[in-house]
């Protein structure tokens, strides 16, 4: 199949580039210098040919959404109305990546796929606002949320830690938010099974299982590094004041994998032991 990845310099991109290369695909990356996705002719031209488009395109910095709401929107609402328009005009399927904020954050037990939107900052409400935009005018489309992303190619939690355990004694982290830590390589295997499962249409959860908090993370980081474990020391959110609010709650459930055969993703832990040495690799 051809198809069209949106977002491609990104760190999801990257590695949708390498799994659906692998899996016989042919893949064109679609950064954001090379695709406005506010722009709908834009969207037109570069949909146009592709049997999929996936969209990982998203203005992602959070904070700054709370005071530059109109421009996240831009990108993360329209931008996804634009690329969902363009691919039912072209017969195309989408994948749109939407994220955990769209939710409260307040639960205490696994958000199912078709739980109440309740997004609580401007990231969220505009990753919402794509979703509504998405399933609205491309009903041929998977909608893919996921949360906690790390891997080889952006800044992220887990190479913050590595760095930061280089550079200091100790380092304080919050242990109050729980969520579920993912490799953008497990998430990009999970797409591109999708892509070439035959799963109905609809929402599905691309996180890894089982759930940690932040603390719990940078441990294991220090433990898959070889340091000790107890140089992470816990600490609560309120110790660190953000412009936009973090969700408690992170954790989302998994039922719509039932329907993929290998589509759900590894264990968090699992992942970490994996990652952490081929991300210190690549950084070396």
């Amino acid at each position: 199949m051809k198809i069209l990845v949106t977002g491609g310099a990104g760190m999801l991109g990257h590695d949708l580039d390498a799994t659906l290369t692998a899996a016989g695909h042919e893949v064109t990356l679609a950064p954001r210098s090379a695709l406005d996705v506010t722009s709908l002719p834009a969207c037109d031209g570069a949909v146009h040919g592709h049997d999929v488009v996936v969209n990982a395109a998203a203005w992602t910095k959070v904070d700054d959404a709370e005071t530059h709401e109109a421009a996240a929107f831009d990108v993360n609402a329209t931008g996804a109305a634009n690329l969902a328009l363009a691919s039912r005009r072209a017969g195309a399927r989408l994948v749109q990546v939407s994220t955990d904020y769209v939710f409260a954050g307040d639960a205490t037990s696994p958000y199912a796929e078709d739980s109440p939107l309740a997004p609580r900052s401007a990231y969220g409400r505009t990753k919402a606002a794509g979703e509504w935009a998405v399933r609205s005018i491309c009903p041929d489309s998977y909608l893919v949320r996921t949360a906690w992303l790390y891997g080889a190619h952006g800044p992220n939690f887990v190479a913050t830690m590595a760095r930061l355990a280089a550079e200091r004694d100790t380092v304080s982290v919050v242990d109050d938010q729980r969520g579920q830590p993912t490799w953008t390589h497990d998430l990009a295997a999970a797409i591109t099974v999708l892509i070439g499962s035959d799963a109905p249409f609809g929402t599905y959860h691309g996180t890894s299982t089982g759930e940690a908090t932040w603390f719990d993370l940078a441990r294991g980081v220090f433990e898959v590094l070889g340091l000790d474990p107890a140089r992470v020391l816990p600490t609560t959110t309120d110790a660190f004041p953000r412009p936009a609010p973090r969700p408690a709650y992170s954790v989302l459930g998994h039922d719509s994998w039932a329907a993929v055969d290998g589509g759900l993703l590894p264990d968090w832990r699992e992942s970490l032991d994996r990652s952490v040495p081929l991300m210190s690799k690549s950084a070396a």
